[in-house]
């Protein structure tokens, strides 16, 4: 008797609870059924069944035993579905959620060149900060940008991780000093992102351990490139990511402070609904991606 019929019979009489919807579901004979469970049964010298002609239950072992059958089925289905999307040429709308920023600086110049190697794939680019529902709001993939993604039933994969940076312009320190340590920020010009998980708290990673510092920002938005030109215009200290100001750092108009003192490293991720029947639109241009983002084209 073929293993596989004989899991896919005894998962699917315990997810039915009964011999007849199982027969009527997987469109064989009631007696088929019986003789595929009992033959599980005798080869694996367990009772999986409590069967009275009232009820139908698995026993402990049928319990285990079902939990691992339905990995076994779905870990099948999942080889199966990318075997089968891989046979078939990426092609449709993808919409694409990403944060505004890092969608302009980092992902624009990508979309040309994929559509370049796949004609048949359209887009649909939403660019904003708030994190979208996939499902509800009808995303195929979302670019996150976090320390790290809340538990849920989304897929995701790394694309890179860059580091929260603490900085200002030259001419700022000039004006004002150079903090040697983060107590000293909150005798300073703060300008802060009002999308920062953490709030007005920023975190920081010094020779003592992990602790953070309530600054008092005389400036809020919910604008990335916001800080920065605030910053390049000498007007306060700001807590960014390197894939931000990273050209900046590189270049000397803004100054890394309190080395000994790092901030929070964070991951970008694509995130996707779910493993099972993954287009090949979207498979292949997350496979794109991570292949852009190994070594990324701007400064990091």
């Amino acid at each position: 008797m073929d293993r596989f019929q004989e899991m896919q019979t005894f998962a699917t009489v315990i997810d039915l609870g009964s011999f007849v919807k199982a027969a009527d579901s997987l469109n064989i004979s009631k007696a088929a059924v019986s003789r595929h469970v009992g033959d599980l049964e005798a080869r694996l010298g367990v009772r999986l069944l409590h069967r009275t002609t009232r009820r139908l239950a698995p026993t402990d072992e049928g319990q285990v035993f079902h939990a691992r059958c339905k990995e076994l089925l779905s870990g099948l289905d999942e080889a199966e579905s990318e075997l089968m999307s891989r046979n078939r040429s990426a092609s449709g709308l993808v919409r694409v959620n990403a944060p505004v920023t890092f969608g302009i600086l980092h992902l624009a110049p990508l979309w040309g060149e994929f559509m370049a190697l796949h004609p048949n794939v359209r887009f649909d680019v939403t660019l904003v900060d708030r994190v979208v529902d996939l499902v509800e709001e009808g995303y195929d993939l979302a670019i996150r940008i976090a320390a790290a993604l809340p538990s849920s039933t989304l897929v995701s994969r790394v694309l890179s991780t860059a580091r929260l940076v603490t900085c200002a312009s030259p001419q700022y320190l000039q004006r004002h000093g150079t903090p040697r340590h983060p107590e000293e920020l909150r005798q300073h010009t703060i300008i802060a992102y009002s999308y920062l998980a953490t709030r007005d708290e920023w975190q920081f990673d010094g020779p003592q351990g992990k602790f953070s510092i309530q600054t008092r920002p005389c400036m809020h938005t919910n604008s990335g490139e916001t800080c920065r030109a605030a910053a390049l215009a000498h007007q306060g200290i700001i807590l960014q990511p390197t894939f931000l100001v990273g050209e900046d750092l590189a270049a000397g108009t803004l100054v890394e402070l309190m080395p000994d003192y790092p901030s929070v490293q964070i991951g970008i991720y694509a995130v996707y609904p779910t493993r099972m029947h993954v287009p090949a639109k979207v498979r292949v241009l997350i496979d794109f991606l991570v292949e852009c983002f190994r070594h990324p084209r701007r400064a990091w």
